[in-house]
């Protein structure tokens, strides 16, 4: 709701031709998404659809009126056909003479799976009742900012009359559930020239006799608050002006870069977390207006809000205009130990005899004067859908607070919601995580071969991952290739030359900001040349050195600086070579620099221990599909010196080996996997090969 012209208003992208040759239930899918890829219409996760539609019963072969409604969990952006909830409308009527009141209300979603029509096995969500007695085919129910915004407002029954008069109604505070879905039916029947209703503190419900009438009145309701909002609000200065200039564009990533893995230390001992740096406008303006110390307090006000963002955040203590990281950081252990205790404290207030157990105190948001927002999760999603709804509620108490007074719900509405036994149950069935969830990795020379393959698979194993590469195309394919086969979420990419110190430094900064830390740092980057010690030039030889030896010396030093200033320990790995051991023919270069990292992982592991950092090595041998190192002209070099053809030398490196086995890119990335999980938590300073097996690199 920015307080400008009337340009920002939706459009509709409602495509008649489309929808023309759809089902109802095609229509309903084709509404939802489009109602759901604007985050000013409704946030992930957020709102539902639904229609009634005449279908067959499989039993009887008679037409029966069905319920499609969003289901549980689902979200209207992605949803697809088997993401509703299809119920029997004459059952769910029939509840209706069953239901004993608000003190039973919560036993009704019981008997919902008793109302499915043809054995959908999509859960029915607690909003399907609201959905139900609607008196309309079609029915949206959305979370929009600007509509958001009178519903937190004190005034909000007042000024939704003044900006709707009689087409949308108003309905006071509620928690979601049987009683509410009844209520709105009610004030549709009562009110049959109303085209939908505000619910105080929650959203917006909007309907129509047509899927394409409903999408429409829904974009013209929130297009006439938008519209009132910058009528309203234009020439405002918001959250009562600025009281502090935010820094620097890159003054602000460097002072995430070194503020997130601090808090991250401080949250995730108990179970790993992965941040996300928010700093566009919107929450720049909050972060650093006098009203900020006001506002953040009084929490979130729309239920969807506070469950993904806890019901208030935390400002850190940080003066930009005389910025202090150090100092920010001594104070963070008291300023999470006190919202802690407070978190606690509101708990014990709120609780019910049957309340489930006390879940993570420690808080989701936090607000950095100068700065910015970081969110923390159990994955990349989570926090960054937790800032894009802090973001929400940024727009909502901006706009409230413009034209009455912003109020969050009561603390005790608040915890019925964040502890209601319905929303855990729903936690409960979430499927467990995955080994690595939570735990973030640096993979140097990730763009090909055992890079790339030890990526893809860190991030089957739930991490997320920074792959770096002095390659810009390469890198630029494989973080591209990966986010399709995953999630975009769970990977990054930053070109990074090992054997620069401050490529290096940027390198770990980036993975800092964008992941929030370090758990695990892969030393991949490699080289190789080859030829006689009287032939190679001081150049080669410096080259081999640098990559090899001195590249995995800055990874590692700046890998081990942030993970002390996390303090949870943490797992590097080496790659490096059957040749650090074995020496080879005309490969002294390269054999001498692996020697020096297989020596400089075993003085690590020495250094470490005490701070919980494990350092182990994996040494491959003759991993020629994939690699990026084996050029033509690399192969043919190699193959002289065997006086084999270069089309034999992958059956060459097989049979030297005890087991006639070539080894691959995905069987070395499986022996870092073994490295950095749990499985090998009481190893270190170890050397694994996999090389087929080869008698001259036994370790002895």
């Amino acid at each position: 709701m920015a307080a400008s012209a009337h340009g920002n208003l939706l459009e509709s992208l409602w495509d008649q031709n489309l929808a023309a040759s759809m089902s109802e239930s095609e229509q309903l899918l084709y509404r939802s998404n489009l109602l759901g890829s604007d985050l000013r219409i409704t946030n992930f996760g957020g709102g539902n659809t639904s229609a009634k539609v005449m279908e067959t019963d499989p039993l009887t072969g008679d037409p029966v009126e069905v319920l499609w409604v969003k289901g549980s969990g689902g979200d209207l952006r992605t949803i697809s056909m088997d993401g509703f909830a299809t119920l029997y409308m004459e059952r769910l009527n029939a509840l209706k003479d069953i239901y004993q009141g608000t003190d039973h209300e919560d036993a009704m979603v019981g008997y919902l799976p008793h109302c499915t029509f043809d054995l959908n096995a999509r859960a029915a969500s607690i909003d399907t009742p609201l959905h139900a007695f609607v008196p309309h085919k079609h029915v949206d129910h959305m979370h929009p900012d600007a509509v958001i915004a009178i519903a937190a407002s004190q005034d909000s029954e007042k000024l939704t009359r003044e900006i709707f008069g009689d087409e949308i109604g108003w309905l006071p505070w509620r928690r979601p559930g049987f009683e509410l879905g009844l209520w709105i039916g009610r004030f549709a029947e009562e009110n049959p020239q109303a085209k939908g209703v505000v619910l105080a503190g929650h959203g917006l419900f909007t309907w129509g006799a047509t899927s394409r009438e409903s999408y429409e009145v829904t974009l013209e309701t929130i297009n006439r608050a938008m519209a009132w909002f910058a009528d309203k609000t234009t020439d405002q200065v918001a959250f009562d002006g600025a009281h502090h200039i935010a820094l620097p564009d890159a003054d602000r990533r460097a002072v995430a870069a070194q503020l997130m893995p601090a808090i991250r230390g401080r949250i995730g001992k108990d179970e790993s977390k992965i941040g996300h740096f928010e700093d566009s406008p919107a929450v720049l303006d909050f972060v650093n207006s006098n009203a900020l110390t006001a506002l953040a307090p009084l929490g979130t006000s729309c239920p969807d809000h506070f469950l993904r963002t806890k019901i208030r955040p935390l400002i850190v203590p940080f003066e930009p205009t005389a910025p202090d990281i150090e100092s920010a950081i001594s104070q963070l252990a008291d300023t999470i130990a006190a919202y802690r205790a407070d978190y606690a404290a509101y708990y014990e207030r709120c609780r019910h005899d049957d309340s489930p157990a006390i879940r993570d105190p420690n808080p989701v948001v936090y607000l950095i004067p100068g700065v910015g927002m970081i969110t923390f999760g159990k994955d990349k999603p989570t926090a960054r859908i937790a800032a894009e709804f802090y973001v929400n509620a940024i727009n909502v108490m901006r706009g409230a607070s413009s034209v009455s007074a912003y109020q969050g719900l009561s603390e005790q509405e608040a915890f019925n919601i964040e502890y209601w036994l319905l929303e855990e149950a729903k936690l409960q069935r979430q499927p467990k995580a995955k080994q690595l969830a939570g735990r973030i990795a640096f993979v140097t020379g990730g763009a090909g071969g055992i890079g790339r393959a030890t990526a893809e698979q860190l991030i089957r194993e739930g991490a997320c991952v920074v792959i770096s590469d002095i390659d810009p195309a390469g890198l630029e394919t494989a973080v591209r290739d990966l986010g399709e086969q995953f999630s975009k979420d769970t990977v990054r990419g930053v070109v990074c030359d090992v054997t620069d110190e401050s490529s290096v430094a940027a390198a770990i900064s980036h993975t800092a900001v964008e992941y929030g830390g370090l758990d695990f740092a892969i030393s991949n980057a490699g080289i190789v040349t080859g030829g006689a010690i009287d032939e190679i030039t001081l150049e080669e030889w410096q080259l081999n050195v640098d990559v090899l030896s001195t590249g995995y010396f800055l990874v590692s030093r700046a890998t081990i600086r942030l993970l002390k200033r996390q303090s949870l320990g943490g797992a590097i790995v080496f790659v490096a070579s059957k040749n650090g051991l074995a020496a080879s023919v005309n490969a002294a270069a390269y054999c001498a620099a692996k020697a020096s990292e297989i020596h400089l992982a075993r003085c690590l592991a020495l250094e470490c221990a005490p701070h919980g950092i494990r350092v182990n090595v994996v040494n491959p041998d003759g991993v020629l599909r994939g690699s990026k190192m084996w050029s033509d002209e690399r192969r043919q070099e190699r193959a002289q010196s065997y006086s084999v053809k270069p089309e034999d030398l992958d059956d060459f490196y097989r049979q030297r080996t005890l087991l006639k086995q070539s080894v691959y890119p995905e069987d070395i990335a499986t022996g870092i996997l073994f490295f950095v999980t749990d499985g090998s938590k009481k190893s270190t300073g170890n050397i694994l090969n996999i090389d087929g097996g080869n008698v001259q690199s036994f370790t002895r």
